[in-house]
């Protein structure tokens, strides 16, 4: 696509909201913003659309879901993504002044987060030079119907100036803040008209009215190989799906990679069937939109519904007009299931073993403990089994977020460490603990409650509770003991509840510009302030998100535990040691970000700041360390009592002549 070279002038400011709590179940659930269009959520389709029209920065405006949209989308090399995480809602118009900079030149470009076909950008910029106005609002396509009004495609171009009439703090709207606002001012407000509707969605008839429109068009992309069905333009089918030769399709549809359509299915459009969804026999679909790896049941009706990742239709089932949410399946059936395949997996072995029991007529300590091998091992696999979604979460997470990708290192530490300690562990006596099975029921409970209400980190912190009462079921209390200490260092690999992580981001980044403000004024340099932008001799360094210190601060915490662990001192010195880490990571982000805000005063070019920048970030693991030995140094100066100097007494045996 041709793109204009203004556009990269344009600020895009997406609104994202929030949960919508109570009106739509599923968007409770889950963020419309994250609902997928053809597989990939709605949000990153439009961020690819601003980036092809030539849009470089935007700014995605959440209430308390910013973590969660960041984590799904993952990086944007394309466009320069910026999430702005409200507090307290703001409205439409408050998230404009929150996001919008003061020193902007370019158009403000506001969009919903749910729209599918983003409009020509130059067109729209076109349309707003030529009404001459501050704001101008984009309609939809006037409907057929003359005596409907013409809907609002919730797009708006405005001119950097609105700010200005947008209340300084607290709630504010655009149509019935900004706009009435604007009126008073005697502001003139233009209003466009398009062509073709962008395909907006807010809640489930939304969506569904959406896909139909998007698939009605003909001009459906997709990213995997597909055929097309009985020569059919509008039913387009994955290579890798299975369809039974009984089943029927009528456009339009999409049916993607590995579904499983079975005989006597009838499927009516507009529908999209998703990855890995498998649809029992003799089932009715029409009109519906069925999320990656959910199943339908035999002899079921679906009429206008939304099925939800992973959820499960029973058989015999009408479901019509609403959302159906995936729900947790019990911890007791899905540990039934798994032994069960298991069982059938082992059983040639067993059947092996059972031949030469009887020579093993006598028991023995090493029968005892090859028994409870076994069983740790078949434990360990069903462990890896039951968690292996929550694994999988966790290595997405260390891949794409800069704060917690040291967690990638704590299992391979913690491996070593167990092997440098296995002497150690040996000498305790294995005494397995019945509370080690009522711990792990009470482990899943907590990952059930997790699960139930999305909280991601419960889920995560299970796995170490899990890990914990395993060891007391089948080692018991002394081998548990030795190694608390290391499941204690396993919970470095998790990173922070979204919560908490909200609560914490904006703190800090505000600490780590006062305080590199107040190192540079120490040195002599005058430093304008604002806000996170430092103005230091005619440049501006920007402190980001990203240079706030949690970073530094979890990757410190890892480092510090790693020597903590191999040093054998006192555990009140361990203990200090691992305090320490926190104003060590503070210290060395304050000198880092002093060091590079003097350099970026000195050096030209992008690519010299960039490398300084991340040179400076991997100095300061050296330094910390250092700091770390220093510590352990000085605390052995002044903990180690001296050694007394003992009298010694030297006795002389000599010879006296008595005349």
């Amino acid at each position: 696509m041709k793109t204009n070279n203004h556009n990269k002038q344009i600020e895009a400011i997406i609104l994202a909201g929030g949960r919508d709590f109570g009106r739509c179940a599923l968007a409770s659930h889950f963020p419309t913003a994250l609902w997928p269009v053809l597989g990939k959520p709605v949000l990153g389709r439009l961020l690819e659309h601003l980036s092809e029209q030539g849009v470089e920065h935007a700014t995605i405006c959440s209430n308390g879901d910013a973590s969660v949209l960041q984590e799904s989308i993952g990086d944007t090399k394309s466009i320069k993504v910026n999430y702005l995480n409200e507090s307290l809602p703001l409205g439409t118009a408050g998230c404009i002044r929150e996001a919008c900079n003061s020193d902007e030149k370019g158009l403000l470009l506001v969009l919903q987060a749910g729209i599918v076909s983003l409009p020509n950008i130059d067109e729209l910029v076109r349309l707003h030079k030529k009404g001459k106005a501050v704001m101008t609002v984009v309609f939809e396509p006037k409907p057929k119907d003359d005596d409907l009004n013409t809907p609002v495609s919730e797009i708006y171009i405005c001119e950097p100036e609105v700010v200005e009439f947008i209340s300084k703090q607290g709630y504010c709207d655009i149509k019935e803040g900004l706009i009435p606002a604007m009126i008073r001012a005697g502001k003139d407000i233009y209003s466009a008209e398009l062509t073709n509707s962008v395909n907006n969605f807010r809640d489930r008839t939304g969506y569904l009215h959406t896909i139909a429109n998007y698939l009605a068009n003909n001009n459906v992309t997709v990213d995997f190989p597909y055929r097309k069905y009985n020569g059919s333009k509008s039913i387009i089918i994955a290579n890798s799906a299975e369809i039974d030769p009984t089943a029927k399709i009528y456009g339009p549809a999409v049916i993607m990679e590995n579904a499983k359509i079975a005989g006597e299915t009838v499927i009516f459009g507009p529908a999209v069937i998703g990855q890995n969804v498998t649809i029992g026999e003799n089932t009715l679909i029409e009109n519906g939109v069925l999320w990656d790896n959910c199943h339908i049941g035999k002899n079921c009706e679906i009429n206008s519904c939304i099925i939800d990742y992973n959820a499960v239709i029973p058989h015999n089932k009408i479901v019509e007009n609403q959302a159906v949410i995936q729900r947790q399946k019990p911890i007791i059936e899905v540990l039934k299931n798994k032994i069960n395949q298991l069982c059938a997996i082992t059983k040639p072995l067993t059947k092996k073993i059972n031949t030469i029991l009887p020579e093993w007529s006598k028991p023995s300590q090493s029968r005892i403990y090859g028994l409870q091998g076994l069983a740790g091992l078949i434990l360990l696999c069903l462990f890896i089994w039951s968690y292996w979604p929550e694994f999988t979460n966790l290595w997405k997470i260390w891949l794409r977020s800069d704060e917690y990708s040291s967690g990638l290192l704590v299992p391979f530490i913690v491996v070593y460490i167990l092997w440098s300690r296995r002497h150690k562990i040996a000498k305790c006596s294995i005494q397995p603990s019945v509370w080690g099975l009522f711990a792990f029921i009470a482990a899943q409970g907590f990952r059930v409650l997790g699960t139930f209400y999305m909280y991601g980190s419960a889920e995560r912190l299970s796995i170490i509770i899990s890990l914990a009462s395993l060891t007391l079921l089948l080692f018991g209390w002394k081998v548990l003991k030795k190694v608390s200490t290391v499941l204690l260092f396993l919970c470095l690999m998790l990173p922070l509840p979204r919560s908490v992580h909200a609560a914490i981001m904006l703190p800090l980044q505000q600490f780590a510009t006062t305080s590199a403000v107040f190192c540079l004024e120490m040195l002599g340099y005058a430093v304008i302030r604002e806000g996170n932008i430092i103005n230091l001799n005619g440049t501006s360094v920007a402190v980001a998100e990203a240079c706030n210190g949690l970073r530094m601060i979890t990757a410190f915490f890892v480092i510090i535990g790693l020597v903590v662990m191999l040093v054998e001192r006192q555990w009140w010195e361990k203990i200090i040691v691992m305090a320490s880490s926190l104003p060590i990571a503070i210290l060395c982000n304050t000198l880092r970000l002093t060091v590079t805000a003097i350099a970026f005063t000195m050096l030209t070019g992008k690519d010299m700041e960039k490398f300084f920048h991340d040179f400076g970030g991997y100095l300061m693991m050296p330094l910390a360390i250092g700091l770390v030995i220093l510590e352990l140094w000085l605390l052995m100066k002044l903990t180690t009592v001296p050694e007394e100097k003992q009298q010694q007494i030297i006795i002389s045996k000599s010879t006296s002549q008595i005349n």
